[in-house]
């Protein structure tokens, strides 16, 4: 039997929303005679209509405790016993909520008996219409193989033999399983690794890629997540099981099989978006206009006497989501190719004496001013690395770590660099910090942080310039 994807699920909880609120002023409606009390506030006109007070109160704190709560977070792989602890735990938060209403305008008499009378009832159809939504999903996936997630899955090892185990004999959860790669003989798989990169070329409507993580290498993890953010489809990662979980990632139990995906941080959800878009590129139009105007031109003639070569030096560099682009740096080398693991050193022959000045004072970082205006970079953030560098460094630290540090805009600045973790990486120990910092940084975003990381920066700017000097 073909089988038919899930193309129009995401309605049922925007419906299932509406469904609430309604059911909840209708019943209130019903066992609330506001008509004949009178609001010991609010005296205004827009709001004599206690019902309509009502409505507006209970609409807007229903819909921020169920996001706190998550109530609407349900999912297929979502056991029912979660379902029924979530209708609880909303059930004694609203319940509250609705006697604190009548709290504060005591001059609406409702006996208690009748606002029992009315949670009741809300809930008990509200749940009703929950679990049924749930449960007629679940037969239509398993008997008309609907509503269903096409996925690769990519690993051999425990974990994602689990995870095959679980999609194959669960057909009530609605995943089909078109292609399976590892680095085995295994008869059961489509292939190697490596043959799936061409298979997912070739494929069109793959839902998720689930990887075994400690099956990969960090290329191959990049091509993964760069093919799920073109194509716009889930990724998410098996852990081995003996291992800790990270909490930097979002984790979601399939059965008892953790599985890991990319959470949406603070920094990512659209109005700090919006917010942030907007300060890089009023900020990076004033670095442009009031100083790269009149510094690139005489920058120019300093390098350009110096030594032979362009002005600025152009490399590939990985944003967020591990999106190539190129970068901008004022050239502060003399001419050559770029040799992977040929690291910049601290007294490498190769800068020359303005490069000196300019890596000193940071000045050779300011064209990246031009990569925030177009949308590749932030003004702060973690510190792009060049492609040559980043499987180096990403064998020196746990994967998903490495992975949550490319959940966001790469930046001009960042916090790991106002605290000494910039430049030459010297040992481990440099790498490691520098990426627990720009963690920290991505999990406690704030409009304020930044403002410090900039002015922390300014600082000590300053103090290279003196020491330049």
């Amino acid at each position: 039997m073909e089988y038919k994807r899930g193309r129009y699920s995401w309605l049922l909880r925007p419906i299932l929303i509406v469904f609430d609120c309604i059911t909840i002023n209708v019943f209130a409606f019903y066992f609330f005679n506001f008509n004949k009390s009178n609001l010991a506030f609010f005296s205004a006109s827009a709001l004599k209509n206690k019902y309509l007070l009502f409505i507006i109160y209970s609409v807007i704190l229903w819909l921020i405790t169920t996001s706190f709560l998550k109530f609407y977070k349900v999912y297929r792989y979502t056991s029912i016993v979660n379902i029924i602890s979530s209708i609880i735990k909303q059930f004694v938060v609203f319940s509250t909520i609705v006697f604190a209403f009548f709290g504060v305008f005591k001059s609406v008499d409702v006996p208690v008996f009748q606002t029992l009378q009315f949670l009741l009832y809300s809930f008990l159809l509200i749940s009703t219409l929950k679990l049924v939504s749930f449960y007629a999903l679940k037969t239509y996936r398993l008997q008309l193989k609907g509503n269903v997630r096409r996925v690769v899955i990519v690993g051999n090892g425990p974990g994602a033999q689990e995870l095959r185990q679980l999609f194959s004999n669960r057909k009530e959860l609605g995943y089909q399983i078109v292609g399976v790669f590892a680095n085995s003989d295994n008869k059961k798989i489509n292939g190697f690794i490596k043959d799936s990169f061409n298979f997912l070329k070739q494929s069109s409507g793959i839902d998720e890629i689930y990887c075994a993580i400690d099956e990969l290498t960090e290329k191959q993890v990049n091509d993964y997540v760069k093919y799920a953010e073109v194509n716009h489809c889930n990724i998410k990662f098996i852990p081995k099981t003996n291992k800790l979980l990270t909490k930097r990632l979002k984790t979601d139990y399939y059965n008892y099989l953790p599985v890991l995906s990319m959470p949406e941080v603070a920094l990512n959800n659209a109005v700090n978006k919006t917010i942030k878009r907007v300060f890089d590129v009023v900020f990076s139009l004033l670095i442009l206009v009031l100083i790269l105007s009149w510094l690139t031109p005489m920058l120019f003639i300093l390098i350009k006497l110096e030594s032979r070569g362009p002005l600025f030096y152009k490399h590939k560099r990985n944003g967020i989501n591990y999106k190539e682009f190129t970068c901008f740096k004022f050239r502060s080398l003399k001419t050559n190719k770029e040799i992977q693991g040929t690291y910049i050193t601290q007294n490498d022959n190769r800068v020359t004496k303005i490069g000196k000045f300019l890596r000193k004072t940071s000045l050779d970082e300011f064209p990246q001013f031009y990569n925030v205006l177009k949308g590749d970079m932030s003004v702060v953030g973690p510190r792009p690395h060049m492609l040559s560098y980043t499987d180096d460094y990403s064998k020196k630290i746990d994967k998903l770590n490495f992975i949550f540090r490319h959940n966001v805009k790469p930046g001009v600045t960042g916090l790991a660099q106002i605290k000494g973790y910039r430049g030459e990486i010297k040992n481990d120990e440099d790498i490691i910090n520098r990426i627990k910092y720009d963690n920290f940084y991505i999990e406690n975003w704030s409009i304020v942080l930044d403002l410090k990381i900039i002015l922390q920066t300014m600082i000590n700017v300053f103090k290279g310039q003196k020491e330049a000097y």
